[in-house]
């Protein structure tokens, strides 16, 4: 079977719609059903329903979706271990959000490199629906995340709990944000944290995806936000950056994510030492 029908299927099961599976992949929307019907057509039985709402599984489509995550899955480890490097045993594909690479992912690899060094990496940073869509379909082999979904077929584990700190480039500044405040989008968790903390919040002149774009705008112009308090240590030591006082402190876990059947010893390798520096972040 096209592997490339199997991932389009896993898109539009990941989206429920064809039409956002269509964005997802960069192809039409007609693409997608062609696709669909094509796998369809193949397998005998429907596979979505169709409506307004979007497109959901049929029982058929049910049974498929593990049998197409492991196909992908299976394919992918094969270009894996076929394109490996020369002189390396394996490789495997990490990923995770900016923030969790920094002072964490990076550090891993340092470690990682000494402790394998006869495995490739190959390092992603992306956001969290398309680093799902990469674990669902098998192009990642692990990925850290703030807010990952269960899925069939992937072990979900806490990791590490992030202490969020609201920081400034001055020195006695109000808890309250103020105008130049810098809101970062830590995700759905945080939202409601900080809405609660702070009800009278209108809104930031300047709102961010990204916790690194965030940080780089306070030391360079200044202002006050929210980061993770493993980031702003050094940062604050150097009198560069400032706690804010009385400003609450929000929690933000963050997961370690994998294959559950993908037992390969090198990525049993890469997940002990991910564990073991996340213990010491």
């Amino acid at each position: 079977m096209d592997t490339e029908l199997a991932r389009t299927f896993l898109a539009v099961v990941d989206t429920g719609s064809f039409g956002d599976a269509a964005a997802r992949l960069h192809v039409t929307q007609s693409t997608v059903s062609s696709r669909i019907q094509r796998l369809e057509d193949t397998l005998g039985a429907a596979l979505f329903v169709r409506n307004k709402s979007g497109a959901s599984l049929t029982a058929a489509g049910r049974q498929f979706q593990r049998h197409a995550s492991l196909l992908t899955r299976t394919v992918e480890q094969a270009r894996h271990e076929i394109g490996v490097a020369s002189g390396f045993r394996a490789s495997l594909t990490v990923a995770a959000r900016f923030g969790l690479w920094e002072g964490l992912l990076l550090d891993w690899i340092a470690t990682f490199r000494v402790v394998a060094p006869d495995v490739g990496v190959r390092a992603i940073m992306g956001f969290g629906d398309e680093l799902m869509a990469g674990l669902v379909d098998g192009r990642i082999d692990v990925a850290l995340l703030y807010t990952p979904q269960a899925r069939p077929g992937l072990t979900i584990e806490p990791l590490l709990e992030e202490r969020l700190v609201m920081v400034s480039s001055r020195k006695d500044v109000r808890a309250a944000p103020g105008r130049d405040y810098v809101y970062v989008d830590w995700g759905p968790e945080f939202h409601a944290h900080h809405s609660k903390a702070f009800p009278d919040y209108a809104g930031s002149g300047l709102s961010v995806n990204m916790g690194w774009l965030g940080l780089q705008h306070l030391l360079a112009g200044g202002g006050a936000g929210y980061f993770p308090a493993r980031l702003t240590h050094a940062l604050e030591l150097a009198g560069r950056l400032h706690r804010v006082a009385d400003a609450p402190d929000f929690r933000l876990p963050a997961y370690l994510c994998f294959a559950t059947k993908m037992q390969a010893e090198p990525l049993a390798l890469a997940l002990d030492t991910i564990r073991r520096v996340a213990a010491d972040a």
